[in-house]
This record gives C-alpha cells, structure tokens and sequence, in this order.
C-alpha cells in the first residue's frame, strides 16, 4: 500500500504559500490508518523506550493507537494552557509564527526513554522544542518518528545534526 495515495495536499492552508498536507484523508480509510500504525509500531521496534509521546494535536492519533498495541504509556504534549498540573513549557518558532508546548512535570521521569511520533515534520521546530521537554524532565529521546516528513524543508536535518534518531513513513516536498 503506498500510503502517499492517501495524503491530500491543500494550497495556502493555513496561510497563502503554505502547501498543506492533510492526513484527514488518510485516517478516514480504515486500511490506510492500519497500515500506517503497523509500520510505525514495525519501526519502533528498533529503539529501547519506555514511554511514547506525541504532539497536540494530530500526533495523538498516531501514538494513542502505538501506545494501545505495544502497551507503553502515552504521553501528550500539549498546546499552551490545556494541562491541569505543573508543567514544563517552551516557546518556539513555527513557519507560520510562535507557539508553546507543554508537558506535565510529573509524567516523565529521570532516565525515562521516549519515542517521539507526530504526523509530519517540516522545519523542526516544533519536534525540537518536544525534545527539549522531554529533557527539561530528566528523560531522553529514543527516536522520532514521522508519517510524513516535507524533504526539502529539513526539519529531519536538523534533528539528525542534534544527535537524534530519526524515522519517516512517507516524504513529499514542502513547497
């Protein structure tokens, strides 16, 4: 199954230049989503971790589902305001603006190993400041894994030159 049959591309989404990938389409058929969380589940099997986190909001999709099935617990890495508790926070550069993520102090502790999955990558930054949680709480990141990387706006470069262990299901350019 090639999964890329399954993305839809959407012009000026969110903003005029910007080329959307869209995994709405994806998730809809009931194949393709089961094709897509075994091959994340296929590929996590290459990493030693303890825990999976995912980015707000179409991380949770992917790694609820990897969660469920490899029976790890799940961590959730959320938008600014929306947890309860005392958190860990970090402002960040998107590549259409700013925004904060946070993570519970209390759900990753020291030495804690965790793989990263989100939907897509494209500049980094927001998989870079996940990883900086994830070590502002005395844990490491096992990996990241990614359904879609955008090749050419290398987000992957820039999380491979800090030293961590990146995956992808599937690749189209950003632009």
């Amino acid at each position: 199954m090639n999964l890329k049959d399954y993305i839809r591309s959407i012009q000026d989404y969110p903003k005029k230049g910007i080329l959307f990938r869209d995994i709405t389409t994806l998730i809809k058929n009931k194949d393709a989503f089961a094709e897509t969380i075994n091959q994340i589940v296929e590929r996590s099997k290459n990493y030693d971790f303890n825990k999976i986190a995912a980015i707000e909001s179409r991380g949770f999709v992917f790694a609820s589902a990897v969660s469920y099935i490899l029976k790890k617990p799940f961590i959730m890495l959320r938008k600014k305001n929306k947890l309860p508790a005392e958190v860990h926070s970090i402002d960040f550069e998107l590549e259409y603006g700013t925004a904060t993520i946070e993570v519970h102090k209390d759900s990753i502790e020291k030495n804690d190993s965790v793989l990263i999955i989100d939907d897509l990558i494209a500049t980094g930054g927001t998989a870079e400041a996940a990883a900086k949680l994830i070590e502002m709480s005395d844990g490491k990141v096992a990996a990241f894994i990614f359904v879609i990387n955008l090749f050419d706006l290398d987000g992957c470069q820039l999380l491979k030159k800090k030293g961590y262990k990146v995956e992808n299901l599937i690749e189209f350019p950003g632009h």
